[in-house]
């Protein structure tokens, strides 16, 4: 038994002064270096390297529910933006028609893929029991209709500021068919009932604003209150606690992951 003790805390010596690391240890350096390399500004990604390190475990344990989710449903926590684009010819295999599901609508016609489509149930059942009405005013476009929307507003305004507006076909989020714009479609809507309770309750179900107040130097894009993408519970923690809510930055990072999960140490 002495010998035995003995041996094991010369191994525990040896591995110490060699400078031996856990597998969590290992993993989360790798997880820094691919943040380091997923082109957010300084004081964002300063901001969440003081976050991963006052949580690290916390932080892999987001990491990898999110990891499961982008392995089982790569389009969910795709990237969409000014620089990443998707193809023209993508349409979701599970949308889903909003007609006859007791949903606040604008139109007919509208769908959504059925993760964002039940989220979206659960959320305007919590928000009309304490009152308030969700009007569902856009959801699922193609890259025709963004087409269209983007050539309309161009001659209306210019590219410039329809480029502030509105995305060019294949680099809307709409298009990935988890996207739901709410309300007026205005920024009139920030300040109605139903624009106040998901800024505070959207997260709850998923759901993530995807243009914030102010950030149009970083998204692209100006303030949009009313258009809110699905991107499911893990995701916006993870959003919340280490990327100070900003989706846009999220996506930054788990668009480097995707390309680099095979440089992870396996936990």
């Amino acid at each position: 038994m002495k010998h035995r003790f003995l041996a094991a805390s010369l191994l525990c010596f040896v591995l110490l002064f060699a400078g031996c690391e856990s597998a969590d240890d290992k993993r989360l350096k790798e997880l820094k270096t691919i943040l380091s390399e997923s082109g957010l500004s300084g004081d964002s990604a300063a901001a969440a390297l003081t976050g991963i390190d006052g949580a690290r475990e916390r932080f892999l344990f987001l990491v990898d529910a999110v990891l499961v989710e982008m392995e089982a449903d790569p389009y969910l926590l795709k990237r969409v933006d000014k620089s990443m684009a998707l193809p023209a010819d993508y349409e979701p295999g599970d949308l889903v028609a909003l007609d006859g599901s007791g949903l606040s609508l604008s139109r007919s016609g509208h769908r959504l893929r059925k993760p964002a489509f039940d989220a979206l149930v659960v959320m305007s059942r919590a928000a009309s029991a304490e009152g308030l009405t969700l009007l569902v005013s856009s959801t699922y476009r193609s890259y025709e209709y963004q087409k269209n929307v983007f050539a309309r507003n161009v001659a209306e305004m210019g590219e410039t500021e329809a480029s502030r507006v509105s995305a060019a076909p294949g680099k809307s989020q709409h298009q990935l068919g988890t996207v739901v714009d709410f309300g007026s479609i205005t920024d009139d809507f920030a300040e109605t009932k139903a624009g106040r309770w998901l800024a505070d309750n959207a997260g709850q179900f998923g759901f993530s604003l995807s243009f914030p107040k102010g950030m149009e130097a970083l998204t692209g894009y100006v303030w949009e209150s009313w258009h809110y993408r699905f991107i499911g519970g893990a995701a916006v923690n993870l959003q919340n606690e280490f990327f100070a809510g900003v989706q846009h930055d999220l996506m930054l990072f788990l668009d480097r992951l995707s390309r680099s999960k095979d440089r992870l140490t396996k936990r």
